[in-house]
């Protein structure tokens, strides 16, 4: 019942796929659901897979490949971190009184600094996928791409790692902050360096790129994290989004 409804709540917060709604929802669920955001984003990174494999067999050109396989995964999650980046570059960039920042964030459209910020990362994932898929190996580089996608979900368990508050004690705030053990998310940060470092071992690239990706993504998870703590006083949605979309890019960016 437990993982049951975490896992349909993970996969229905995260991506597009119709999912039965939760028979409950609390914090320990939230929980449990953040925890399984890598393996609950798995119908992105399929896509986003299946994309890259199918233009590299077509001969498409590296980068109209990267753009389709980035596209799979923006629509595959309805833009909802992209529009949590926006929103959170915005407010950051609005003001230094936080009850400003809070408020420019909940207004629902995103100002210069806001789609400054999507163009920028947008184009690091691209930029970086580019780069991977310039490589050989069609098949063994989709499974690389695949875990990618799921590796960089794991920021959401660094948003709710305890003794991290939330900004707002409201929405989100109130239900998936704090509800993550700081041992847990070391354990599922882990777990995904080691499946990237394994995975990109297998696709042909040096065993440690892949180890080395996921620091580089947790360390930038962990920065715009301890920005928005100062500036906003804690996390919110929007923060979450940011977060896993700057992991993304990070990821890319490393592996390429």
């Amino acid at each position: 019942m437990l993982v049951r409804d975490a896992w349909r709540l993970a996969v229905g917060t995260l991506t597009a796929m119709p999912v039965p709604p939760p028979e409950h929802v609390d914090r320990r669920r939230a929980g449990v659901a953040m925890v399984l955001a890598p393996l609950a984003s798995l119908p992105l990174a399929l896509g986003a897979a299946a994309v890259a494999l199918v233009g590299q067999l077509a001969g498409l050109p590296h980068l109209v490949t990267a753009l389709l396989a980035i596209g799979v995964v923006v629509v595959g999650n309805r833009a909802l971190h992209l529009d949590g980046l926006a929103d959170t570059v915005d407010g950051m960039a609005a003001s230094y009184d936080r009850e400003r920042s809070l408020q420019v964030m909940k207004t629902g459209t995103s100002g210069p600094a806001g789609v400054t910020a999507i163009v920028l990362v947008l184009g690091l994932q691209v930029a970086g996928l580019t780069s991977v898929l310039a490589g050989e190996g069609g098949v063994r580089l989709a499974v690389l791409v695949l875990v990618a996608v799921c590796a960089s979900r794991a920021a959401l368990s660094l948003c709710c790692t305890r003794g991290i508050r939330p900004a707002r004690e409201d929405g989100l705030g109130r239900t998936f902050t704090q509800t993550v053990p700081p041992l847990v998310t070391v354990v599922v940060w882990t777990v995904v360096a080691a499946a990237l470092a394994g995975t990109g071992a297998w696709a042909g690239l040096p065993w440690w790129r892949g180890a080395l990706a996921v620091a580089v993504a947790a360390a930038v998870a962990g920065a715009i994290i301890l920005r928005a703590v100062r500036r906003f006083g804690g996390v919110t949605g929007d923060v979450f989004g940011a977060a896993v979309e700057a992991a993304l890019a990070a990821v890319l960016v490393t592996l390429a």
